[in-house]
């Protein structure tokens, strides 16, 4: 019964000593900052006539390790802006539950479609929440900033030929 006391008055004493002492971590919530190579998510872009760069080639689909990545191809239709026929995306699909950020989409897409951004997807209650839709990727590049490179960037940088500068 001795002892029990003891750890108790020792347990109480150390609580009550550290109750008093300045918190040290109160002033650390600030926003958090990322890297400048920091990636998070996905979004689908335009190209320079304003319409959607996928030309459904499944490229992006195809080269995915994680198979999250699904492509459906609309039909060849000619393009308002050129006239020229080029394929389109019906639907696109991909599910952040299973990705693992690799950034193998991005870099095989030819026409730099899919890029990623710097912001997380919020935290959602269902499954279907961390499914990004065609209208969820294109919300994504109008309202997240988007990551440093694009597919053309990324190949060029994979280029053996290239010229290294120190």
């Amino acid at each position: 019964m001795k002892h029990y006391l003891r750890g108790l008055h020792l347990a109480l004493y150390e609580t009550l000593r550290q109750g008093f002492k300045p918190r040290i971590t109160q002033g650390m919530r600030s926003v958090e900052q990322h890297e400048e190579r920091y990636r998070a998510s996905f979004a689908l872009t335009h190209n320079e006539h304003g319409e959607q760069a996928c030309i459904a080639c499944m490229q992006c689909s195809n080269v995915c390790p994680s198979h999250v990545i699904e492509v459906t191809a609309g039909p060849k239709e000619a393009s308002p802006a050129t006239g020229k026929k080029r394929g389109w995306a019906a639907d696109y699909t991909l599910n952040l539950q299973a990705c693992i950020l690799c950034e193998m989409c991005v870099q095989v897409c030819p026409t730099d479609a899919i890029v990623m951004v710097k912001v997380q997807e919020k935290p959602g209650f269902s499954r279907e929440d961390l499914v990004l839709t065609m209208d969820k990727l294109y919300a994504n590049a109008k309202a997240r900033p988007l990551a440093w490179a694009n597919g053309s960037i990324l190949r060029e940088m994979q280029d053996p030929k290239r010229e290294v500068k120190p």
